[in-house]
């Protein structure tokens, strides 16, 4: 599936739910929400948060999250009238010279060396 698809996948479901008639400010609040949850499972799955020392531990499955996240970009990005993929093509374009792929990689070699 293209991305140009899925918005518009997303576009439908939205109006035939009428759910259109939220602000986008709400939207992007829930976007949030749904990005903090991902960062629940990181917490977890890093060892910082553990259900045994008293955190809650997110039992969803964290594809979910990733999808509801990405369903609710993708609404925020048809209220603003944004094409994601043409965006996406002319923002990889644009870091692809912005950020020299010899020039990172021997960054990341000295800086971050391999264990």
């Amino acid at each position: 599936m293209e991305i140009r698809e899925a918005q518009k996948i997303v576009l439908r479901f939205e109006e035939a739910r009428r759910w259109n008639l939220f602000k986008e400010s709400q939207i992007f609040t829930h976007l949030i929400e749904e990005i903090s949850e991902i960062g629940r499972h990181i917490l977890v799955r890093e060892g910082y948060k553990a259900r045994e020392l008293g955190h809650q531990v997110p039992d969803e499955d964290v594809s979910r999250e990733f999808a509801q996240a990405f369903t609710l970009f993708l609404q925020l990005a048809n209220r603003m009238n944004v094409d994601l993929e043409d965006a996406f093509v002319r923002e990889m374009e644009i870091m692809e010279k912005r950020f020299s792929r010899e020039d990172w990689r021997k960054y990341m070699d000295s800086s971050y060396p391999k264990a």
